[in-house]
């Protein structure tokens, strides 16, 4: 360990390392007001470069984006990252990972379950509290199994909030014929949402969709990418799943709706996208027409609900509904959407005793 003070009187921290290939390292970096700051930047970093417990979370948080950096969608990281560090990494940044324990985690929950939003003056939900915890849950089992980390105290801990919410919000044909009615005098927002409303897509995969991926003729709508406003940027990504890669039947009416629209559009190629529009004008006009329709406030992604909700109310098999919502697993949908499934139980007692 070599600290000194250059000519500005800040100090530097210069020491060796070994890195993962066995090779000895020179590490360098100056600017430190003290020269306890720069011996504790060397230790915190060899900890980190070999996995020591005594590494801060911070750290251990750092290891684990750069890792994901390279698996997920640019803005599932957005989203993680902006999660963790509003919500996790206040309480357990400058901590060592061997000494979060699962009291100190439960500590922690409890300031979660307590806290209130000073937007809304409310507690947050019980889903937004679950998807809090997963993120710390996450971090630990990824250190867990490729780090040095013995066990995730987060197990002991136990969990908090609901995976799913206890009732679903959702609108009816008739609630969203009220709304879509407000809206004929804006007619990229009447067709985005009657497409969300009659297809269950993601607001992405609309935002994405070119005039050529709309097959009037044989009334379909392909969905093979996902728009995201990323860093100012627009940026087209490939469908949240594997599965979402999929070929959508849609209505006569949504086809005679589409057919009206895309008549109007002038001096466009078949490359060009269907609806030029942003997330926040669905987000604004979602908020304001229901008002004006005066139907219950929902989110526009609670439309995919409504449309799952519909055809489940239709009599519509959970493998079909998956394949249509873009579902990786038929799990996910019966999973999200098993509390609209009405009670079967007397419908196979009735099979087995129509056997005798």
């Amino acid at each position: 360990m070599a600290s000194i003070k250059d000519k500005n009187g800040k100090w530097i921290s210069r020491f060796y390392f070994t890195n993962y290939k066995g090779e000895k390292i020179q590490k360098f970096k100056r600017g430190f007001k003290t020269k306890r700051e720069a011996q504790e930047w060397e230790r915190e970093f060899i900890a980190k470069s070999k996995f020591e417990i005594t590494m801060s979370f911070n750290s251990l948080y750092e290891m684990y984006l750069e890792d994901l950096s390279h698996r997920l969608r640019e803005n599932t990281i957005m989203t993680k990252r902006h999660i963790i560090e509003k919500k996790v990494l206040p309480f357990f940044k400058e901590m060592e990972i061997g000494k979060i324990t699962p009291v100190l985690i439960r500590k922690w929950q409890n300031k979660l379950i307590k806290y209130e939003d000073p937007k809304t003056n409310k507690l947050y939900s019980q889903t937004y509290i679950k998807t809090i915890n997963n993120q710390l849950v996450a971090i630990l089992n990824y250190a867990v199994k490729y780090h040095s980390l013995n066990e995730n105290p987060c197990h002991k801990a136990g969990t908090i909030g609901k995976k799913q919410a206890d009732e679903m919000d959702i609108w009816t044909v008739e609630e969203f014929e009220k709304f879509a009615e407000c809206l004929h005098h804006k007619s990229i927002s009447f067709v985005g949402f009657n497409i969300l409303f009659w297809t269950g897509i993601r607001i992405g995969e609309l935002l994405a969709l070119t005039i050529n991926d709309i097959d009037l003729k044989n009334r379909t709508i392909r969905i093979n990418k996902s728009y995201q406003r990323l860093n100012k940027e627009d940026v087209i990504t490939d469908p949240k799943t594997a599965k979402g890669n999929r070929i959508i039947k849609i209505t006569e009416n949504l086809a005679n709706i589409l057919v009206n629209y895309i008549d109007t559009l002038y001096n466009v190629e078949t490359s060009d996208r269907l609806i030029i529009s942003t997330k926040y004008r669905f987000h604004h006009d979602m908020k304001l027409y229901s008002e004006k329709a005066k139907v219950k406030k929902i989110r526009v992604h609670d439309l995919r609900h409504s449309h799952a909700s519909l055809l489940i109310h239709l009599g519509v098999s959970p493998l079909a509904i998956a394949k249509r919502l873009g579902h990786e697993k038929i799990e996910t949908t019966l999973n999200t959407y098993s509390h609209l499934y009405p009670d079967k139980e007397k419908d196979v007692i009735d099979l087995l005793d129509g056997l005798k």
